[in-house]
């Protein structure tokens, strides 16, 4: 099983100090550790796109572009791509030169997106939230197979047999699909043969067993072998020495960004009790020691059938630079080997 790290770029307030980190201070931060997580045996490293105040990652492929510069191991992904609200000839041209970079290392994670803002942004109706995603992921697909692409939709001008370069080094370019909690998101993944990545940020993973389940039974009917298939779960999570230490780090950025999301969104802010209740063997906060975390993976992938990833969600708007260091670097040298041997 691969282990990595996902992160949205938050913009963090220093919790020892009180004071804010500055954009420019927070990339170096985020660059500083991606090379750690490299350094550490990490496998992944993803980043979200946002296009909101308190995020920095509204150009994923840039970020990743830097990182692949720095790194020489780990493999550097989206975490989502909003595909609904680009082109998918730019997506692609983006990602194949980050693939380049990096020797081969990328990967593009689409999704429809949980947050809005890029639909107004970019001039898209929110209405056609699927039928974008739907018709744009066929092109992506197509870009993806063929050099010279003769294509047609409603929501972009046709191709025609243009050429799209560059070309990636990995054929294919591996494409993943990001999914959250809707039944025909799992059916289509499973549908087109592509690798799944589930994002789970609250209750029991558990339960999300039926909808993995349906992916894997709609690629079996569409006639891709299951072996094939490659399941992944983004889940929040923090490693730290002691798991009252993670719990302790995690909890008020925690409560800061959903309190935010919830008055947004018309939910209460996280309290202390529901979210040392989710922090239980089952539940979807994956916070505390090595073995502790490394058991809990387990579990998960138990629950959902075998897993091939699982990513920590780390983003956090008031934890230590340093914080983080330690944690990136247990993931890897601690928790990692500990669910190898497990699986093992």
């Amino acid at each position: 099983m691969q282990i990595g790290i996902d992160s949205f770029v938050s913009t963090v307030t220093d919790p020892a100090t009180g004071v804010a980190g500055t954009p420019t201070q927070r990339v170096a931060q985020l660059l500083e550790e991606i090379e750690a997580a490299d350094r550490a045996g990490v496998d992944t490293f993803g980043i979200g796109e946002h296009h909101r105040k308190d995020f920095l990652d509204s150009a994923p492929s840039m970020l990743l572009a830097a990182a692949a510069a720095r790194t020489s191991r780990i493999r550097l992904n989206s975490a989502v791509t909003v595909l609904s609200a680009s082109d998918p000839v730019r997506v692609f041209q983006q990602f194949a030169t980050l693939d380049l970079i990096s020797g081969g290392r990328a990967e593009l994670v689409v999704g429809r997106g949980s947050f809005t803002e890029a639909f107004p942004l970019f001039g898209l109706p929110l209405d056609a939230y699927d039928e974008l995603f739907a018709e744009k992921l066929d092109l992506l697909l197509r870009l993806r197979e063929q050099e010279t692409v003769t294509w047609s939709g409603r929501h972009r001008p046709a191709l025609t047999g243009q050429g799209v370069y560059p070309r990636p080094v990995q054929d294919p370019f591996p494409v993943w699909v990001g999914v959250g909690g809707s039944p025909e998101s799992f059916a289509r993944a499973g549908a087109l043969g592509l690798p799944l990545m589930v994002a789970i940020i609250g209750g029991e993973p558990r339960r999300f067993r039926p909808l993995v389940d349906l992916y894997r039974e709609a690629a079996r009917r569409a006639g891709h072998a299951q072996e094939d298939l490659k399941v992944s779960v983004h889940v929040p999570g923090l490693v730290a020495p002691t798991t009252d230490e993670a719990a302790n780090r995690f909890f008020a950025g925690h409560q800061q960004m959903f309190g935010r999301i919830g008055r947004e969104r018309g939910f209460p802010p996280p309290t202390r009790q529901s979210y040392d209740a989710q922090r239980g063997p089952d539940g979807a906060l994956f916070l505390g020691d090595p073995a502790f975390v490394a058991e809990k993976i387990q579990r998960m992938s138990d629950a959902l059938g075998g897993i091939d990833r699982v990513t920590l969600q780390m983003t956090n708007e008031r934890l230590g630079h340093a914080d983080m260091l330690e944690s990136i670097e247990l993931l890897g040298t601690s928790v990692k080997p500990q669910v190898a041997g497990r699986v093992g």
